[in-house]
């Protein structure tokens, strides 16, 4: 069956093989009975250029034969159109082509060649049609494709050479080739032919009885046709299969080619069918035992192994351990205690390694592996290093919002939190207080081994002022300078000193109502204020500006006690500091005083009391 469908896209390459096959007939313009002009045809006295004559060969001169073909003189033929030149003999009959009776040398010019062009494509056209299968050897490349001898040259395109376009159709010059004929021009003395529908058509065959016997399993063998990076395909005999990259080794290949060639014949496992889509899963290494069998066995959990480095990615590095066994030590098993950023800065590919297995997955071909567990945990010195109360000095690493972490040895760092930098001042960052690469000292307060932690304190150094400082240094009843440091809309925050507040109520402001505290103070002012309540355990002092100011009347009338004087030697011991105190003589309270703010303990009254007598004494 003529497929005109693919014939009519050959037109446009037709007309560069017309002059090329008119050469090799040389007879443009000739018509067809010329063509079919035979010896015997026409009388001798009637011969003209372009007849078929019967010769004999009656000798050699130099590169050209002297033929006989019964005219008054002899004729030529140059020996290179013998294919076999050893075939020449003397007193063989030959068919040969007139082409000139009479040259300008006076002798007749013949051709060999043409004549067998031409007796060929008489017997090509009558014994052959569209359709039928011819040999021929391939002659050379021509535009479009190659040039065929099957007795007469005719044109094989060169998307028609084979299924797949080959990279260079000239590797097919001097090969014998089948073919089938496309189209016969009678016109064009054309003749077109294609090889991929020949193979086409055997592989359609093929792949009728391939896909009728095979099944999944089976072992067959192969011819490689095309490789890719992700794998080969591979000829069954009608159908390609797909020999996955992955399925050729157990072993890592960085590309098929490492493992097969093109044209290589090899045997192959049947992985998968698909009967619909007409696709092959093949593999190469299923044909051999797999290396995970047993791999428990071979390699058990804290056995230690040496492998090689086979590749490095950010998250770890691939350590061959047997062809086909590889294990991945995750970039945190790599050091106890060195920050590693990238697996390069350790270990490089190619080199061997020693490990320890952690884990061992079967099932999904997986093996976890160690380097620093070749080591020792120096965490599990740590804690005799450094037991708790244990004073250090290191070296500020890192900032975070809720600490600092602080390098106590290379690869051993301790927990600095913002709630052990200051016993009196409240932190909302660590840079408050630090930056990256300050030298400080600490504490040890507590080490967990298991977790690898440490933890660190800085207000630990000293003793908590709230114990003793505080309450022995700001008592009730004691009236202090302070600043203002914030205002908000239930009191103000007074800053007593460096590190420490308390607070003044804002009932405690003034004797009057206040809708905004920020109608009586602003920040950065200095107010006296007295000391209501000290409460060490809350961590929080109560003041009063109103009572700081009233009279000696109002004080008595509130019940509290009349000081003198008072001495304190503040909170980091700098000094002391004298207070006069405003001696009580009122009767009432005034009104609009805050019940909740004003009121007083027992305890406050009488601690008041006895520290104006102690005052009064010493005066």
């Amino acid at each position: 069956m003529v497929d005109y469908n693919l014939i009519n896209t050959l037109e446009d390459v037709e007309g560069g093989i017309d002059a090329e096959v008119n050469a090799l007939f040389g007879a443009a313009g000739m018509d067809d009975a010329a063509l079919g002009t035979l010896v015997g045809e026409e009388t001798k006295e009637e011969l003209v250029p372009g007849t078929i004559l019967k010769g004999k060969i009656i000798g050699r001169a130099g590169d050209d034969v002297v033929v006989d073909v019964g005219l008054k003189s002899e004729g030529v033929i140059a020996v290179n159109e013998w294919d076999d030149k050893s075939s020449i003999d003397i007193g063989d009959e030959v068919d040969v082509f007139l082409e000139n009776i009479e040259s300008d040398s006076g002798v007749i010019e013949l051709s060999k060649r043409k004549a067998d062009r031409i007796i060929n494509w008489n017997a090509i056209t009558e014994t052959s049609e569209e359709g039928d299968v011819v040999k021929g050897k391939v002659m050379r490349k021509i535009k479009g494709g190659l040039l065929v001898d099957i007795g007469v040259p005719v044109f094989l395109p060169a998307s028609q050479v084979d299924v797949r376009r080959p990279g260079d159709i000239g590797e097919y010059i001097g090969r014998e080739i089948q073919a089938k004929i496309l189209k016969i021009d009678m016109d064009r003395r054309n003749i077109v032919i294609s090889r991929r529908k020949l193979i086409e058509e055997e592989r359609g065959a093929a792949k009728e009885k391939l896909m009728a016997t095979i099944e999944v399993g089976q072992t067959r063998k192969g011819t490689v046709k095309n490789i890719a990076d992700f794998g080969a395909f591979v000829d069954l005999g009608g159908i390609d299969g797909l020999l996955h990259i992955t399925d050729m080794s157990w072993d890592r290949i960085n590309h098929p080619s490492a493992l097969v060639k093109i044209d290589e014949e090899i045997e192959v496992k049947i992985l998968n069918i698909d009967m619909q889509k007409e696709k092959i899963a093949l593999g190469l290494k299923q044909l051999k035992p797999s290396p995970w069998e047993n791999v428990a066995e071979r390699y058990p959990i804290n056995s230690k192994v040496t492998g090689e480095v086979v590749n490095i990615m950010n998250y770890g590095a691939f350590v061959k351990l047997e062809p086909g066994v590889e294990g991945l030590v995750h970039i945190s098993e790599m050091s106890w205690t060195r920050r590693i950023n990238h697996p390069s800065e350790l270990i490089n590919v190619g080199d061997n390694v020693e490990v320890v297995v952690l884990e061992v997955n079967k099932d999904k071909q997986e093996i976890s592996l160690g380097m620093k567990q070749t080591e020792v945990n120096p965490w599990m010195q740590v804690a005799e290093k450094y037991p708790p109360n244990t004073r250090i000095t290191g070296r500020v690493r890192n900032l975070t919002n809720y600490g600092a972490f602080v390098e106590i040895e290379e690869g051993i760092d301790g927990l600095l939190h913002v709630s052990d930098m200051s016993w009196t001042k409240k932190i909302s960052h660590p840079s408050e207080m630090l930056k990256k690469g300050d030298s400080i000292d600490c504490v040890v307060l507590k080490v967990e081994e298991n977790k690898q932690r440490i933890a660190l304190g800085l207000k630990q150094l000293h003793e908590d002022p709230w114990l003793r400082a505080v309450p022995e240094n700001y008592i009730p009843g004691q009236i202090v300078e302070g600043t203002v440091t914030k205002i908000t809309n239930f009191g103000v925050f007074v800053e007593l000193e460096d590190d420490l507040e308390g607070l003044l109520h804002v009932s405690e402001l003034a004797d009057h109502k206040i809708e905004d505290p920020h109608d009586e103070v602003e920040i950065g002012q200095k107010l006296q204020v007295k000391i209501l309540r000290v409460d060490a355990g809350e961590r929080k002092i109560g003041l009063s500006k109103k009572r700081a100011e009233w009279s000696a009347e109002q004080r008595e009338a509130a019940g509290e006690p009349s000081v003198v004087k008072q001495r304190r030697g503040g909170l980091h011991g700098a000094g002391e500091q004298t207070t006069d105190l405003i001696p009580q003589l009122v009767t009432k309270p005034p009104v609009g005083s805050a019940d909740d703010a004003t009121e007083t303990t027992d305890a406050q009254a009488s601690s008041e009391s006895d520290a104006s007598d102690d005052d009064k004494a010493g005066e």
